[in-house]
């Protein structure tokens, strides 16, 4: 019995926990510094004179950062491990938010947010791939939506440093603030073990062995049970498999590939386009600045049920179910919203978007790692992270145009219609390409 098996035997125990925490706080720093340039754009706007265009280039540059650090994270990953990439990028995208701190001009401010989204792209498909090798079969897209939820902890963090910081002490503190991760990657070095399945992979076989050993233990498995389990684990893993981008492309994964794009694609188009813009939105329909980042604080709180919803029907209903009503349910709730016309309807769609939106969201880092072997794991999350951020990307820019174009309230409706219609062509693509991964190991979906 080789590693991977033995993971596969192993019932939840305090090792899965503690790793899911570790790897969350990360995941939380990650959540709390995207969403600080949302609450710090109206500020940075206002005391630099920037034009809607120039806004919309602040939102998407690091966004741009995102999408190729993604590839290059993911594919370093899959040939230096996974511990030793989430770590440096906490390193370097810490750094890079507190020189963002220190920026004077509008240039120097693009250049170290397109750093910082380097640094976060790259951590991205690690941390939840990792999550994936660890956990078994049966728990494992509920696992990794739970990972998950620390956005929406990093976010609501994001919303409060904006609500409490930014007014009173400016925009400056809220990127020291976001500096916080670089320190937490020396939690991670003492903390964080490698994924025996990419040990295994590499052919370093006792490694894997001593790491599943320790998870064992913590799960109450002593004596004999590990004797025996350990007797068999000379098994070869996939050492032998080369990883390469046309494999995503091959006859096997083409399918599953299209799909992770498609919905990456249309995701993040909505996600990032509304959560970027939505402070700026709010104060145009006339609310105050410190009104617009109460209200979308109070609508990030959604998130977080939203969240433990799909983590529960992930493993009831299955993946791709959960993934189409729940994309189905955001492109609902973005028309409503666009139609919203007081404060307490402003409000509850505000939540149902969140709800729903990151709902979908914490699915799609279950599904996606499930869908590639461990020698491509990584590289697959990244390019279907760097389709993304071509979303992502594009959406901050084309808001800023449409409000030039439009005038803040004439486009207003017409924004959200066409996230409506992003979120329902997700849905789509979801219910015609999509696999259900629910109850497989990761190498019966191999």
């Amino acid at each position: 019995m080789n590693a991977s098996q033995r993971l596969e035997k192993i019932p939840l125990g305090p090792f899965h926990y503690r790793l899911l925490i570790v790897c969350g706080i990360g995941w939380l720093f990650d959540a709390m510094d995207v969403g600080l340039i949302s609450f710090v754009l109206p500020a940075v706007g206002k005391e630099w004179n920037l034009s809607a265009a120039q806004m919309g280039a602040l939102g998407s540059i690091g966004l741009l950062g995102m999408g190729l650090g993604a590839v290059i994270g993911g594919t370093l990953s899959d040939r230096f491990g996974r511990k030793r990439i989430f770590t440096y990028t906490l390193v370097f995208y810490g750094a890079a938010t507190f020189m963002a701190g220190l920026s004077d001009s509008y240039l120097q401010l693009l250049f170290w947010r397109f750093l910082v989204g380097l640094g976060l792209g790259a951590e991205i498909p690690v941390v939840f791939t990792l999550m994936s090798e660890f956990s078994p079969a049966r728990y494992r897209g509920r696992m990794t939506v739970l990972l998950e939820s620390f956005w929406a902890l990093g976010w609501i963090a994001a919303a409060l440093i904006g609500y409490l910081v930014v007014p009173r002490w400016g925009w400056r503190l809220a990127f020291f603030i976001g500096a916080l991760p670089a320190l937490y990657s020396a939690v991670l070095r003492q903390t964080l073990p490698e994924s025996p399945r990419y040990l295994e992979k590499i052919g370093n076989f006792k490694a894997a062995e001593a790491v599943v050993a320790v998870v064992e233990k913590s799960s109450g498995i002593f004596g004999d049970r590990v004797k025996e389990a350990v007797s068999g684990t000379a098994e070869k893993g996939e050492a032998e498999v080369k990883a390469a981008f046309r494999d995503l492309w091959s006859r096997r994964y083409f399918r599953r590939t299209l799909c992770l794009w498609l919905l990456w694609f249309g995701i993040n188009f909505s996600y990032y386009g509304i959560v970027t813009w939505l402070p700026s939105l709010m104060v145009g329909k006339g609310f105050t600045i410190i009104k617009s980042f109460e209200y979308v604080l109070i609508m990030t709180l959604g998130q977080v049920p939203g969240y433990f919803s799909a983590a529960y029907l992930v493993e009831r209903i299955g993946r791709k179910a959960t993934l189409v009503s729940y994309l189905t349910l955001s492109a609902a709730a973005a028309y409503m919203f666009s139609l919203s016309s007081t404060t307490k309807e402003i409000i509850f769609w505000g939540v149902a978007v969140y709800f729903f939106n990151l709902g979908a969201w914490g699915v799609l880092y279950a599904y996606t790692p499930e869908l590639y072997p461990t020698s491509i794991r990584a590289t697959g999350a990244g390019w279907a992270s760097f389709c993304g951020r071509i979303g992502a990307i594009l959406a901050p820019f084309i808001v800023g145009q449409m409000i030039i174009l439009m005038g803040q309230k004439a486009a207003y409706p017409v924004i959200f219609f066409l996230f409506t219609a992003v979120f329902a062509a997700a849905a789509l693509g979801m219910l015609v390409l999509g696999i259900e991964t629910k109850g497989k190991t990761l190498e019966e979906l191999s």
